[in-house]
């Protein structure tokens, strides 16, 4: 099992960032090369995401599995490509300012090979994790 997490804060109202967050369809303007399809708001919703670019990449099925708005959501990847859990979490740090983190717990497949491959892509992956998350600060910080 891969784990990632990463933070950014942000100068907005973790209310604000929540809406950006659950807004599925919307991801596509701040995560980098991934489009998401479906709305969701409730345990036991389906959603997908296409990340690549043109007809290169991958589908991600997932089904929601905790849903706590304004604080955290949780998905299981169900896909061919990416199995394992992850979420959003966004903690208040004030009135006007929250974190906002995404994580994912990914499942390796082809045993020590896959580890051996995580070796290679996971710095990259936390790279587009950090900046999706920076281009969402962008976006709620300048509105």
């Amino acid at each position: 099992m891969a784990e990632l997490r990463v933070s950014v804060g942000v100068a907005v109202p973790a209310e604000r960032a929540w809406a950006a967050i659950a807004d599925w369809p919307s991801q596509g303007t701040w995560m980098v090369a991934t489009r998401v399809r479906g709305t969701a708001s409730a345990v036991g919703e389906k959603l997908e995401g296409w990340t690549g670019i043109g007809p290169l990449g991958f589908l991600d099925t997932m089904t929601v599995t905790a849903w706590d708005p304004p604080r955290s959501c949780a998905v299981l990847h169900t896909g061919h490509v990416v199995r394992g859990t992850g979420g959003f979490e966004v903690a208040a740090l004030g009135a006007d300012r929250c974190r906002v983190t995404w994580w994912e717990r990914v499942d390796l497949p082809l045993g020590v090979l896959g580890k051996i491959g995580w070796l290679a892509i996971g710095p990259t992956t936390r790279l587009f994790f950090k900046v999706s998350l920076n281009r969402l600060k962008r976006v709620l910080e300048t509105g």
